[in-house]
């Protein structure tokens, strides 16, 4: 065989093998890609349904309310009803972003994620229950706060569900994708450690004044809403010594 056929084979091969290989990565990227999509999907029509529920809760005056004499009046004893629908929409829909935020990393899935996954939902969809009783019990009886127990106890379950969903999928990066940027996913790790905490000064506050809950409930859904900073890097010795030549 001559060398110019040789070259050409070798060239041939070498071509064949690229292509080979960005086949094979391409479909490890669509299999990353399509393992949680279905349970991303299923989870953005939960948190669709929750939270588009919780606008039931508001209430048109009746019909001898509605002159200009009694309208003003009704619809401002309905202020409680209407600080916790923003409240829990904004919690709801905070916690879909933070949701889309933690499956920017998650590629992969298994049984014990599909099961934390639900467990958030089972409390995402139970969060228009509390919202309408705290609504209805502090237009009747605004002195008492067992309706903002309940209230502020299920924000904090729901901050425990999305602990437990994160630190399965993360616990030394089992079902992460394979460039994750790990000071991002401690930096999560973090920012949600706290959110248990916090919500339980929540719950204490319930015991004591329901518009200061309401009020610092909300206060923490746009706290979390904020992107986590990750760290910063720590410049090291080699990097030091490369300055100081330069």
């Amino acid at each position: 065989m001559s060398p110019v056929n040789t070259n050409v084979v070798i060239a041939l091969a070498t071509v064949y093998t690229d292509t080979l290989y960005y086949i094979a990565m391409e479909d490890d990227e669509c299999m990353n890609e399509k393992e949680t999509n279905r349970l991303e999907a299923f989870s953005d029509g939960v948190f669709a349904v929750a939270i588009t529920l919780l606008v039931l809760n508001i209430k048109i005056p009746p019909d001898n309310f509605l002159d200009d004499q009694h309208l003003r009046p009704e619809l401002l004893r309905q202020w409680p009803m209407l600080i916790a629908f923003i409240t829990s929409f904004a919690t709801i829909g905070i916690m879909w972003i933070n949701h889309h935020r933690l499956f920017t990393h998650i590629k992969r899935t298994d049984t014990g994620l599909l099961l934390f996954n639900l467990l958030l939902l089972l409390m995402i969809v139970f969060v228009p229950f509390p919202t309408a009783l705290l609504a209805q019990q502090y237009a009747v009886h605004p002195d008492q706060h067992q309706a903002a127990v309940v209230y502020s106890g299920t924000f904090f379950v729901l901050a425990c569900c999305f602990n437990l969903l994160w630190r399965y999928a993360s616990y030394r990066g089992r079902l992460l994708g394979k460039d994750a940027d790990m000071r991002a996913v401690a930096a999560i790790g973090r920012q949600y450690l706290s959110g248990p905490l916090t919500y339980l000064i929540a719950f204490g506050l319930a015991f004591i004044n329901t518009p200061a809950c309401i009020i610092f409930s909300f206060a923490l859904a746009l706290f979390f809403a904020l992107p986590p900073r990750p760290p910063r890097r720590v410049a090291s010795s080699s990097d030091s010594t490369g300055l100081n030549q330069d």
